[in-house]
């Protein structure tokens, strides 16, 4: 399957550098990336600290994802009202959408994407998963329009052969645009659980095309539920073990983790603790089905200014200790080592790309 994209690829990106062609379509002799990319965004992360601390920003905010039903022009239209207050808009032509309506959600879809104002909303688009015979459909009529949507998210990916024909129904939509997006994946089923690094590992691979950048990982509880046979409880006990899985494989590809919906959204108690719960297990952001959610998520996962003060300070004091030839160093009663650093270089990452919004 990869060798049957190569081409296309190369006429979409003009230039096909021989090392990427070796990548991608010599499949006996791939990389495995996770370690490289760990260690190199760790030594980069470490390295820039007075990037970090100037307000360069690594990724943006994806606090709350709001899934908005592309087919329902009324929720479509209220879309207007909350774009400066949210990270980032799903315009749903998924699950979200009734099997007769989905001609309607790609239609919707594209109208919003041209005349919707986002501000400083994210505008993604869900589309089908590669198994449902939507996907082509889908991604043909959301880029047929003048503006496209900065990212598309991709439901159930459980194998690396569904990025490969991604990839091939990707390239003809796009045509003959030069442009890369964002692509943001799910895990919903067992197996796609088992197979992530993999997928995430092929992603990468695929991404040196520069026809999409993968940016996050999503965990989808209720098709999961249904994989493992197991009945969703409100403890969310059942989908722990999965959920941690989920954010130590996004991060160990420097990638964000998106956390699972809440369902009861008037229950607005049950969203925050569920939404610290997340931010706690180390998730940096969540899926959301209502407005009236969107506060509360974004909360959760934003560093409080107690958290900055002391992520800018343990940095400032490491800064000194390395131009004094030090290696750990005390700071506030704590022997402070590298670990620590990362920690406070995240939390002031996750700030800056908060404040540049």
């Amino acid at each position: 399957m990869l060798s049957s994209i190569c081409r296309p690829l190369r006429q979409m990106t003009c230039t096909f550098n021989s090392s990427v062609a070796r990548i991608v379509c010599n499949c006996s002799n791939k990389r495995l990336l996770s370690q490289q990319v760990t260690n190199e965004s760790t030594d980069a992360t470490v390295g820039n600290t007075n990037e970090v601390l100037n307000g360069q920003s690594r990724h943006r905010p994806r606090r709350a994802l709001l899934y908005c039903p592309a087919s329902d022009d009324r929720k479509v239209e209220k879309v207007k009202t909350i774009c400066n207050s949210v990270d980032s808009v799903v315009l749903d032509c998924e699950d979200g959408v009734a099997l007769n309506k989905k001609p309607e959600a790609r239609l919707g879809a594209v109208k919003a994407i041209q005349t919707i104002d986002f501000g400083r909303s994210e505008c993604a688009v869900r589309i089908n998963s590669m198994d449902s015979g939507f996907a082509e459909e889908d991604l043909n009529v959301v880029f047929s329009g003048q503006k496209i949507p900065q990212t598309i998210l991709l439901p159930k990916v459980e194998t690396k052969e569904h990025l490969d024909s991604f990839c091939e129904k990707l390239v003809k939509a796009l045509g003959k645009r030069k442009t890369e997006i964002n692509l943001i994946t799910y895990v919903e089923s067992a197996k796609g659980l088992l197979n992530l690094k993999d997928v995430v590992t092929h992603a990468i691979e695929l991404s040196e095309f520069h026809l999409f950048s993968l940016e996050a990982i999503v965990f989808g509880s209720d098709d999961f539920c249904a994989s493992i046979g197991a009945t969703r409880s409100a403890g969310s006990s059942e989908t722990l073990m999965a959920r941690q899985q989920v954010v130590v494989t996004a991060k160990a590809f420097d990638l964000q983790a998106i956390d699972v919906v809440y369902i009861d959204f008037k229950d607005l108690n049950g969203l925050k603790a569920q939404s610290q719960e997340g931010a706690r297990l180390g998730f940096t952001g969540k899926q959301c089905i209502h407005p009236s959610q969107v506060p509360i998520i974004e909360e959760a996962f934003s560093p409080s200014s107690d958290r900055i003060d002391w992520a800018t300070k343990l940095i400032h004091e490491y800064q000194k200790s390395q131009s004094e030839g030090k290696g750990a160093f005390v700071f506030e009663g704590q022997m402070i080592d590298k670990p620590l650093l990362l920690q406070a270089l995240n939390i002031i990452d996750i700030a800056n790309a908060i404040k540049q919004k």
